[in-house]
C-alpha cells in the first residue's frame, strides 16, 4: 500500500527531520521521545520502513529488543528505578517503533482496559527542550557505555 504523505519516522531515519539520538547501527535509530512520558522515554526505529510490527523480519526485531535492553539498563541506572517498559507501537504513527520507558509508577505504561473510571481526561506530556533533550542524551550514551 503506497504512502500518501511523508512519514515522520522515514523522515528522521533519512535525516531530514531532527532528533537526539541516543543510540544507531546500520538498521536501527534510537533517539529521545519529544513528549517523553518520564525522563529519558526513548524510541527505537527501524531505518527501512515498515508500517506494522507484524511485518518486520525477526531478525531486525532481535536487534531492536536487544536495543532496548542496552537503553533498559542504562536508564535504570540513570533513573534508580526497579522496571522499565518496553513496547512496539505503532497508533500515532505507521512505522513500527518500540518505546523503552523508566518506570516510576505502574501506571506509566497503562491501558484503558482496566481502568475503572468511564470518563478519563488526558492531557499531552509536555514537549521537552533542545537543552533537555540534550542533557539527557548525553547521560544515557554515558550510561551505555558502562560495564554492567
Amino acid at each position: 500500500m503506497e504512502r500518501i504523505t511523508p512519514c515522520l519516522f522515514c523522515e528522521i531515519a533519512n535525516q531530514r527531520v531532527s532528533a537526539t539520538i541516543v543510540y544507531e547501527t546500520e538498521h536501527l535509530l534510537a533517539f529521545l521521545d519529544i513528549f517523553p512520558i518520564r525522563k529519558g522515554h526513548v524510541q527505537i526505529i527501524p531505518r527501512q520502513h515498515f508500517g506494522y510490527f507484524e511485518e518486520l523480519p525477526i531478525n531486525l526485531a532481535s536487534e531492536i529488543v536487544a536495543a532496548g535492553q542496552l537503553i533498559a539498563r542504562a536508564q535504570k541506572r540513570l533513573y534508580a528505578v526497579e522496571r522499565t517498559a518496553f513496547l512496539f507501537s505503532g497508533g500515532d504513527i505507521p512505522h513500527v517503533h518500540a518505546h523503552v520507558v523508566p518506570m516510576h509508577d505502574k501506571t506509566d505504561i497503562t491501558s484503558r482496559r482496566y481502568i475503572a473510571e468511564e470518563s478519563l481526561t488526558f492531557v499531552p506530556a509536555p514537549r521537552a527542550t533542545k537543552a533537555e533533550l540534550t542533557d539527557v542524551a548525553s547521560e544515557l550514551k554515558s550510561a551505555m557505555n558502562q560495564p554492567l
